[in-house]
């Protein structure tokens, strides 16, 4: 199947448009690196917590960041998580808010800075870490105003979690929305030891400082050494400057990636490198292709410059680029859109990397090739330097 009928696109015609569009994309990246939002490193490199809080009405982000402040954890970030209608935000500290020796501590601060609306003697039903079944259980047994047994008791306790955990989804805005699913005197004697808070925990992620700085660490080593293994294999497979416009084009492509990440704030956690590190390779797949043809051509049109023979290459190889890259920036684009939340960041540098690497095998990697046999061209001709007048007199004078 073809996408197009014999194109003759002159797209080395255009390289000086595709440089410029390089050029912008990648210092504007390299600019909010530098100085705007820097490289937006998740929790899985930085270090920290991340407390997942579903609240019972819309949460108010001020007023988070308001009562976080009042407990000290002044760097804390806020960010919303999930369908809007859900009232779920992620409450991320930085290392320098959690130690070594206790990493739950942040955890629980930002538990404490949140529950605004504590009552003497009683329990929150909705904080999962400071309650459970057995302590509903034990509750009910003890004020008995049922007078069950206790596996009445032990069933209504399940009931209660289920309700709370499954059926309101981890929060309940009153204790009166358990009635209808217990008996109503089992709902009050539970207003006698527990209340609702506004919020529930749904998780929580804790990663270490020095375990981040490894995951760091470890993250450019596999993306460095992966550029090497390949610019290594092309070198064999090919010449060695079709490995180093392959590996200048792929690395082209990671900027750009990266540099969207910070343009757009959104944090790099290790799916991310997973994503980065998949585009290399498909990145360096395709551009493959390109050298392969342009490799056959050069054989058949010997009487050709290299400029036309990369031109007629791409060109050949034009519809298998569109379809293959086409579907599959089809696919990631219903990853990125309908996937959750869990997997932006992971469909969003799929969706950059395809557009951007499929544009840098064409209009990046094809290029340097005629570039860098310009300059040896232009290296092996002679000067022609033209002989002074003088020294043609002075050569004939030494003969008479």
């Amino acid at each position: 199947m073809e996408f197009f009928h014999n194109p003759n696109f002159d797209f080395l015609g255009k390289k000086w448009y595709f440089l410029t569009f390089s050029l912008i994309f990648s210092v504007a990246g390299i600019m909010s690196m530098i100085f705007w939002h820097g490289i937006p490193l998740g929790v899985d490199f930085r270090g920290g917590t991340l407390v997942y809080v579903k609240f019972a009405q819309a949460p108010n982000d001020n007023q988070i960041r308001g009562d976080l402040d009042k407990a000290g954890l002044h760097n804390a970030r806020i960010q919303r998580f999930g369908d809007p209608a859900n009232n779920e935000v992620v409450v991320a500290l930085d290392e320098k808010e959690t130690s070594e020796a206790n990493l739950s501590r942040g955890k629980e601060q930002i538990i404490a800075a949140l529950e605004t609306t504590t009552q003497a003697g009683k329990q929150d039903l909705n904080n999962s870490d400071k309650i459970g079944f057995a302590a509903i259980r034990d509750a009910l047994a003890t004020r008995d105003a049922l007078h069950a047994d206790p596996a009445e008791y032990d069933r209504i306790a399940r009931e209660v979690m289920n309700q709370r955990d499954k059926v309101h989804g981890g929060v309940l805005s009153s204790l009166d929305q358990l009635k209808g699913a217990i008996p109503d005197a089992a709902v009050e004697s539970l207003k006698q030891d527990f209340y609702t808070s506004d919020f529930g925990i749904k998780g929580a992620d804790i990663v270490g400082p020095q375990v981040g700085g490894q995951l760091k660490q470890q993250a450019w080593l596999a993306v460095g050494f992966s550029l090497l293994g390949m610019l290594v294999y092309l070198w064999f497979r090919f010449e060695l400057i079709y490995g180093v416009a392959a590996v200048v084009a792929v690395f082209h492509d990671t900027l750009i990636t990266v540099g969207a990440f910070s343009l757009t704030n959104k944090e790099i956690s290790l799916t991310v490198i997973a994503a980065i590190l998949t585009l290399v390779g498909y990145s360096m797949n395709d551009t493959i292709v390109v050298f392969d043809r342009i490799r056959e051509n050069v054989k058949l049109m010997r009487r050709e410059s290299l400029s036309e023979i990369v031109n007629r290459s791409i060109n050949q190889t034009l519809s298998r680029t569109i379809l293959t890259s086409g579907l599959t920036f089809l696919t990631v684009l219903s990853l990125y859109l309908f996937g959750g939340e869990v997997l932006k960041g992971f469909s969003f540098a799929l969706v950059i990397g395809i557009l951007i690497g499929t544009y840098s095998s064409i209009a990046v990697a094809a290029p340097m090739l005629v570039a860098y046999q310009d300059w040896r061209l232009r290296r092996s001709v002679p000067l022609n330097v033209p002989v002074p007048a003088t020294a043609g007199k002075n050569k004939g004078r030494a003969k008479a």
